[in-house]
């Protein structure tokens, strides 16, 4: 009888273990997604449930609180908007708080530091970048400090002008780092600790090669290293990193050598044990790329490649354990769920799936 009783009183707990996650997807909603959905994500088996959504416009990019009770969405569109939201843990349901001007057209990304103060917002059509203050409550003021860059480079379609396309902080928090696909340059700014403001650092911006489009940046966890991808050459561009200054050491493709469709990188991530650092392609290729890194150089080579099987990948995310890779397949409306091979650092199809149209943005909280 003991040895019954012992087993139905694991029971609930074994279930708390299974299912320790929110997964947040953000979404473009042209093609008639409600905006922002919540799912129960199993970190033993890979599944999520659906639990809700909230209705919001293109909310193409998340930032979640440190408290995790509160979350963050850009609105991408002209002029753009933020949009607050308050999130319930036990149901799993995120409930509008408040809205402001993003200060620019087309935001595509948006941060939050650590104390959960202050709210970093990037305009791509815009070429601009805002400071927006945090309430207590979870409410957003409007932005204090606009930032407006210029500049453009080679390539006329689309480095007209500035795009700001990330807003990063370091992992010390005293510095912001935000590519600018126009004018090929990766700025920096120093952050005020008390008040959130931006000056222009010693030096101000990082020059990339001329038509690179730099795009998002990934650091190491424990290492002084920074990872940039760059959306229009599909290259990534590695960087020690200390004392607010930044030392190219290597500059490779993201694509296997053979490759000769059109270019088109967008997220990267270095992984949660620091050993591999993955990048997404669009364009024709559709694909990861994984690297392992050099823990003592910072030096990455190439461990493989990943179809994401699907159409235009976005944004993906490791779970918080680094036992799944979630990718975000915009175009074939899907997100699809991958094993990781700690090991090697390779992909393989868990076969889960979450169907949503138009998948952007993926973000956890913790149960």
């Amino acid at each position: 009888m003991k040895k019954i009783i012992l087993f139905v009183l694991l029971l609930p707990v074994v279930h708390s273990y299974a299912q320790e996650y929110r997964l947040l997807v953000g979404t473009y909603t042209s093609a008639g997604s409600n905006g922002i959905y919540v799912y129960d994500f199993n970190k033993t088996s890979g599944e999520a449930k659906l639990l809700s959504s909230v209705k919001t416009s293109n909310p193409s990019y998340l930032a979640v609180a440190p408290n995790q009770k509160f979350v963050y969405a850009v609105n991408e569109d002209n002029p753009g908007m933020v949009t607050a939201f308050q999130f319930n843990k036990d149901s799993g349901t995120l409930t509008k708080l408040n809205d402001v001007v993003s200060a620019g057209a087309h935001p595509c990304y948006i941060s939050i530091n650590k104390k959960g103060t202050h709210l970093v917002v990037g305009n791509y059509t815009g070429g601009n970048l805002a400071v927006i203050d945090v309430r207590e409550n979870g409410l957003i003021n409007q932005p204090k400090q606009i930032i407006q860059l210029k500049g453009s480079s080679v390539n006329r379609t689309r480095q007209e002008k500035a795009h700001v396309h990330a807003t990063v902080f370091s992992p010390d928090q005293n510095y912001l780092f935000v590519p600018d696909l126009g004018s090929d340059k990766l700025m920096l700014y120093t952050v005020a600790q008390k008040s959130g403001a931006l000056q222009p650092a010693e030096p101000p911006f990082y020059d990339v090669n001329a038509g690179a489009g730099p795009r998002h940046l990934s650091f190491h966890p424990t290492r002084p290293y920074a990872y940039l991808i760059e959306e229009l050459s599909g290259t990534v561009s590695a960087f020690k990193f200390e004392e607010g200054k930044l030392t190219l050491l290597q500059n490779t493709s993201c694509h296997p050598m053979s490759y000769q469709g059109a270019m088109g990188s967008a997220d990267i991530h270095v992984s949660p044990d620091g050993k591999f650092l993955y990048c997404s392609n669009r364009g024709d290729a559709n694909s990861i790329a994984i690297f392992s890194i050099d823990q003592e150089t910072g030096m990455i080579k190439i461990a493989g490649f990943q179809p994401t099987l699907g159409l235009h990948p976005r944004n993906f995310i490791f779970d918080p354990a680094g036992n799944f890779l979630l990718v975000a397949n915009r175009d074939s409306d899907e997100v699809v769920i991958f094993n990781v091979d700690k090991r090697t650092g390779l992909l393989e199809d868990s076969k889960q799936r979450i169907n949503v149209s138009k998948p952007v943005c993926l973000k956890w909280i913790k149960k």
